[in-house]
């Protein structure tokens, strides 16, 4: 904390020293006997919080807070008075000073209430760097990242992005394939042409086919018009199929057919339509798995993989998760006009620390949950957080290998699981006993035993 720096401002010499004694182990302290002096401190050294006293009734230092805040936006100016709510106090809060009603006598009170400005303060220092990363160095098309492995997905979209050559996209579920598909279309030349996508997983396969290909009027029962398949649709521009792994073996066949030949008749048809398309598919299977095991085309596989371009899991990227936090948390507090400024060190870190198995959706979804359901919070603290992300740290997966085998494994299961529910309160309150037991509905005396018991000890 040495290197946070207060300034003192108090015509009182004795109240200035004598607070100065209370702080200067924990801070680098100055000290001003005038607001001209003040201001010669504030330009020439970092200051992260102004202590004014408060004293008069009049709006004199207003004109001072201004001019501190002229040279250091981010300052922090602490009001400190030995008196009540004074006449030109709404003119100090409306320049976004905090209040101290009484001139500190417990210093203990007092740091911790620093502390708190201070942590505000990084707090909203961490924010705004998160949020100029993620609209600026970080960000491709829609996709942010600042990981190693999608840069190099970056630098592959730019070279094939205007070239005509099939890609495959492969990834789990939620990790962004068609964000991917996206770019690859903005970036390229065919960016004002047609954009069709086909989920191959979510049509019946008995449809797939008239899907892709189109039919003629009585072609089959039902056929009562002519209609124009997506390939048709998506020429001149780009088709992407995704979860192209469904695809029935039949279909795969006819599939590959297309690509080669470029070509494809409707059904009921036997007029040849010439094709400009350019195919991007995408699966989260694993498709030469797939192709061992006679379930996919090996040809047909060859052939959609000409470049191939696969999206690490979002647990393998944690790096990524407070810039798509902030990203999310931004985009929701403006689309359901809440004021959620950031999320808190601590859920920050236990975000980091889940696996998202649903991946960037899942971190989108959650997010968006958190700012609707915000009232009157200005920051996503861990209170806000549910308790499946808590159930999934590294020490709880640990303690679940080091009991997979055991006979008892149920009764260690339950007792993992009460350590994480226990270790949660007490985080929520900061490790204040009395509080988490209220919390967890149990009386401080059983708490006690429970931390004896299940070996949780005070954070030091």
């Amino acid at each position: 904390m040495m290197n946070d720096s207060i300034l003192i401002v108090d015509e009182e010499e004795e109240f200035r020293e004598s607070l100065k004694v209370i702080l200067e182990h924990h801070y680098q302290v100055f000290t001003a006997e005038s607001d001209e002096e003040a201001l010669g401190i504030i330009e020439n050294y970092n200051i992260n919080i102004i202590l004014l006293s408060f004293d008069t009734s009049d709006a004199k230092g207003v004109e001072f807070v201004k001019k501190a805040k002229e040279i250091n936006e981010d300052i922090d100016i602490v009001l400190v008075s030995y008196l009540g709510i004074l006449r030109s106090l709404p003119g100090y809060l409306r320049l976004g000073t905090s209040l101290c009603i009484t001139k500190p006598t417990e210093g203990a009170h007092f740091i911790c209430f620093l502390k708190e400005v201070l942590n505000k303060q990084r707090f909203q220092k961490e924010s705004h760097r998160l949020r100029s990363d993620s609209r600026k160095s970080h960000s491709f098309g829609q996709i942010i990242s600042k990981d190693r492995e999608m840069r190099k997905v970056f630098n592959i979209i730019k070279e094939v992005a205007s070239t005509p050559t099939s890609i495959l996209i492969t990834g789990e579920s939620g990790t962004g394939k068609e964000l991917v598909v996206r770019a690859i279309r903005y970036h390229g030349n065919r960016k004002d042409k047609p954009f069709v996508v086909v989920n191959c997983g979510a049509i019946p396969s008995e449809l797939m086919e008239s899907e892709l290909f189109g039919y003629e009027k009585g072609a089959f029962t039902g056929a009562q018009t002519r209609t124009v398949g997506k390939f048709e649709h998506a020429n001149g521009g780009t088709l992407f199929l995704d979860e192209v792994s469904a695809l029935r073996l039949d279909l795969q066949s006819k599939l590959l057919r297309v690509l080669q030949e470029k070509q494809i008749q409707r059904i009921g048809s036997n007029k040849t339509i010439n094709l400009d398309v350019r195919v991007i598919a995408a699966t989260n299977v694993h498709l030469e798995k797939e192709v061992k095991e006679k379930r996919f085309r090996s040809d047909l596989y060859f052939r959609l993989n000409v470049v191939p371009i696969h999206l690490p899991p979002l647990r393998q990227r944690r790096n990524d998760i407070p810039l798509l936090a902030q990203f999310f948390l931004e985009k929701y507090s403006k689309e359901y006009n809440k004021k959620v400024e950031g999320i808190s060190p601590k859920a920050l870190a236990t975000l980091c620390t889940y696996s998202w198995p649903g991946n960037v959706r899942e971190l989108q979804n959650l997010v968006e949950r958190l700012v609707v359901l915000s009232r009157y919070n200005r920051m996503i603290s861990l209170s806000n957080l549910p308790i499946e992300l808590f159930m999934d740290g590294e020490e709880f997966t640990q303690e679940m290998e080091e009991i997979k085998d055991d006979e008892l494994g149920l009764t260690k299961v339950k007792e993992a699981f009460e350590k994480q529910i226990i270790l949660q309160a007490l985080e929520k309150t900061n490790w204040n006993q009395t509080e988490a037991a209220k919390i967890l509905k149990i009386h401080r005396n059983t708490l006690v035993k429970k931390l004896t018991r299940l070996n949780i000890r005070d954070k030091a």
